[in-house]
């Protein structure tokens, strides 16, 4: 293995960390939170945080996308996906006006996972973190259609849908 390639590969195993470290921050951020305040408010609180974050990058990363892009949009958002998309590999669907994507493997649910999260817990956090696709697809003006990991969903995580605004 050369210096470059064990560099890519220990930057790699870092990314995925700094992810999980992220997914270990919503957890416990979540459990502090509804105690506080209840769960609930909490999911709520921290949905809107986190939908306000997704907004905030949509703003640098689609400045130049309009609402009738959704394909270009669903592209660009791939082309910076984290590890050249390994770390969240998906199956993509094509079409004139829209772009689809099935999340087959998530960094997040994989820590929450291996911190054993139930079930239900597991369904609130991807709910919470789907918020930040919410905030940063919809800041483009394209239609947004997401389905979150529940309990019989399968093995992957989300479902992401991007339509221009305009499609039949």
């Amino acid at each position: 293995m050369t210096d470059a390639e064990a560099r890519a590969e220990k930057l790699s195993r870092e990314l995925d960390g700094a992810f999980r470290n992220r997914a270990d921050l919503y957890r416990l951020m979540l459990e502090e939170l509804a105690a506080e305040m209840g769960a609930e408010k909490a999911e709520h609180v921290m949905i809107r945080a986190i939908e306000r974050r997704g907004r905030e990058v949509a703003a640098a990363a689609f400045p130049h996308f309009g609402p009738n892009e959704a394909r270009k949009i669903g592209e660009a958002f791939l082309a910076v996906s984290p590890d050249d998309g390994r770390m969240y590999p998906t199956e993509v669907e094509r079409g004139e006006d829209r772009i689809a994507f099935k999340v087959k493997r998530c960094p997040l649910k994989d820590a929450w996972v291996e911190a054993g999260v139930g079930e239900e817990k597991l369904a609130t956090l991807c709910r919470i973190a789907g918020a930040f696709d919410r905030g940063l697809f919809e800041a483009t003006g394209v239609r947004f259609d997401n389905v979150t990991w529940t309990p019989g969903h399968g093995d992957g995580c989300c479902h992401i849908c991007l339509t221009d605004r305009d499609a039949a």
